[in-house]
């Protein structure tokens, strides 16, 4: 599986990506550091990568439908956190394996403690 890690998130987080054996592609690696939702949304479909983000717009299943994406990774991240605490709440996802084999068309939402799936 790739992950294709947004911009709103630390570098460091494809690091804790890779770290766990999956692939990870930054979208300021790849020219989509400004892009808008909807471009990195249509790379994510075209490439087969799972979009891990904290942007919540990624989380409106009306306008990115879960079953046509490899998986959407919404991290819940209150505003004043460090990066620290960002890949560490990625690094607590990542290890749950079972929930990683059923990110292909689905939603997670990921919080301290807790994971929401979604079709």
């Amino acid at each position: 599986m790739t992950f294709l890690v947004d911009a709103d998130l630390p570098r460091s987080a494809a690091d804790v990506v890779r770290r766990h054996g999956y692939n990870a592609v930054d979208v300021r690696d790849i020219g989509l550091r400004h892009a808008d939702d909807s471009t990195i949304a249509s790379h994510a479909q075209r490439e087969q990568q799972c979009l891990v983000t904290g942007d919540f717009d990624f989380a409106d299943i009306r306008n990115y439908p879960p079953q046509h994406y490899a998986g959407i990774v919404v991290l819940v991240i209150p505003p004043t956190v460090t990066a620290t605490y960002i890949t560490r709440l990625l690094d607590s996802f990542l290890v749950q394996q079972t929930l990683i084999a059923q990110l292909p068309r689905k939603l997670a939402i990921v919080e301290p403690g807790r994971v929401r799936l979604r079709s």
